[in-house]
């Protein structure tokens, strides 16, 4: 009866061990169940030209007016050249731009963060951005190794209002969880980051340096944080349904293109409103900048609806 007694008593503990441990792990695994509401719009589209010649021209000025976009670059003082090249290219086009480091560096001027873990180092940064946001409404974070051409991310959100929260970029699930994918860059909308901010004092939900047990990416301890607060992960998309954040750079796209639709490259590969393409060494954020902002066809008037001007003084290209 005692060793019976004591099988059933292992039986039971280490029951109770198993379930414990499942729990951790879905709870790790998606960030809980948070008791908010649920946020529909998990595929955000760029509005239709059509949709913008509708729009009365006082209001289309407006809107080119009113978005603006502070950009958060994070860099490592190891890969300077890249750092020198993002700062020489896209990130001009920024109506502010802030290099974000994890150590000081004499060469080029950055936020100097000190801290080495990637979380940490990401949630500090995006703190220092709200705090100094002045009247930016929209925050693009973004690696080094990203091109990106603010103005389709400018297009994308034109007409978003950034007082609701909006967590863009491409999209990727692990689990029960969907987060932007950090390489092709991620969009914040003022709302978004001010809950992200606040529910930073609640370490049981979003800890600093995230969970001892069970160590998750930056990218998908973001998207447990804004879980949290109501705020859920949205594809970026053209008015034809086409991501606009890339996990590659064109010429990988191309080449993946060719291979399974070699009749129509350009259709298959990207959309005519990409706003990042990913993995990109820095001769080839040159050549795209040169591509994207240099290189025009004389005699040709693209008719664009809107014009985002560069802020005055800037010597974007």
């Amino acid at each position: 009866m005692l060793s019976e007694g004591s099988s059933f008593m292992k039986g039971m503990a280490m029951g109770g061990l198993f379930c414990l441990v499942v729990s951790l792990i879905g709870n790790f695994s998606s960030g809980g169940q948070p008791n908010v509401e649920l946020h529909l719009h998990h595929h955000l589209k760029a509005p239709s030209k059509e949709e913008l010649q509708r729009l009365p021209e006082a209001h289309k000025l407006e809107l080119s007016q009113k978005v603006r976009v502070y950009c958060l670059i994070m860099v490592q003082p190891k890969a300077l050249l890249y750092w020198a090249t993002a700062k020489d290219t896209w990130s001009k086009h920024c109506d502010r731009a802030t290099f974000y480091t994890s150590e000081s560096a004499k060469a080029l001027e950055a936020i100097d963060l000190k801290e080495q873990d990637e979380w940490a180092k990401l949630r500090k940064a995006l703190k220092h951005a709200y705090d100094n946001a002045g009247d930016l409404r929209w925050f693009f974070v973004a690696r080094p190794t990203t091109f990106a051409i603010i103005e389709n991310l400018k297009y994308l959100v034109l007409n978003k209002d950034p007082g609701e929260p909006f967590y863009i970029g491409h999209t990727l699930k692990s689990g029960e969880l969907e987060y932007v994918e950090y390489e092709s860059g991620i969009v914040l909308s003022l709302e978004a980051l001010k809950r992200l901010v606040g529910i930073y004092r609640e370490e049981d939900k979003c800890p600093e340096h995230g969970r001892a047990l069970w160590k998750l990416s930056e990218e998908k301890q973001l998207a447990v944080c804004l879980k949290y607060t109501g705020v859920f992960a949205e594809n970026g998309e053209d008015s034809q349904g086409k991501g606009l954040f890339n996990s590659k750079g064109v010429g990988a796209l191309i080449s993946a293109s060719l291979a399974g639709n070699a009749p129509d490259v350009v259709e298959g590969c990207c959309s005519d409103m990409a706003v990042t393409f990913s993995g990109m060494t820095p001769n080839q954020m040159h050549v795209m900048m040169y591509g994207v902002y240099r290189l025009r066809p004389y005699g040709h008037d693209f008719r664009d609806s809107l014009i985002f001007l560069p802020l005055e003084g800037s010597d974007n290209d």
